[in-house]
């Protein structure tokens, strides 16, 4: 949850760039968050497990309006991730869930695809139990949709039929 008269926007930063802006941030005091997973890179003469930023050139930080300039001020930081001249904010319920499924190691996936309207749905079971969210089906499966517009990805959550209860 934000502290009062805090709110979630995003950086988009330059081309490789995120986790020089997070360490900056980090020694600034302010609060982000730069998902991350573990994949298996190959090259010609060994494989290793590397950590990668989950959505290229984007951090999401939780700050102050004292500290929305200072935020951009490291050479990686470009902008604000913004609509009609203004930052865009985040809820804090969808930061929440795209931690939670990070955390927890949840299998996901991401597309910038547009997706029909799905049916809202309260999560009875699990990782992300008490939280709604929107159902969407794909090759027979329900998956949890969470859009995130300010970046133009979706965020689909794998999840098991008996993690779901219709919303009263």
């Amino acid at each position: 949850m934000s502290k009062e008269g805090y709110k979630w926007r995003v950086i988009y930063t330059k081309s490789r760039q995120e986790k020089k802006v997070a360490e900056y941030l980090t020694e600034r005091g302010i609060t982000h968050y730069l998902p991350t997973i573990k994949t298996l890179k190959q090259w010609k003469d060994r494989k290793k497990m590397v950590e990668d930023v989950l959505f290229k050139s984007y951090i999401f930080v939780n700050l102050s309006e004292k500290e929305y300039y200072e935020a951009l001020t490291h050479p990686g930081a470009v902008k604000y991730v913004s609509f009609e001249g203004k930052a865009a904010s985040m809820p804090d319920s969808q930061m929440e869930i795209i931690k939670t499924t990070i955390e927890n190691k949840l299998e996901f996936d991401i597309s910038n695809e547009h997706f029909a309207k799905g049916s809202i749905v309260k999560i009875a079971n699990g990782p992300l139990k008490g939280t709604s969210g929107e159902i969407v089906s794909l090759s027979g499966k329900k998956k949890l949709l969470i859009r995130i517009n300010e970046i133009g990805y979706s965020l689909l959550v794998h999840l098991s039929p008996a993690y779901l209860q219709n919303p009263d």
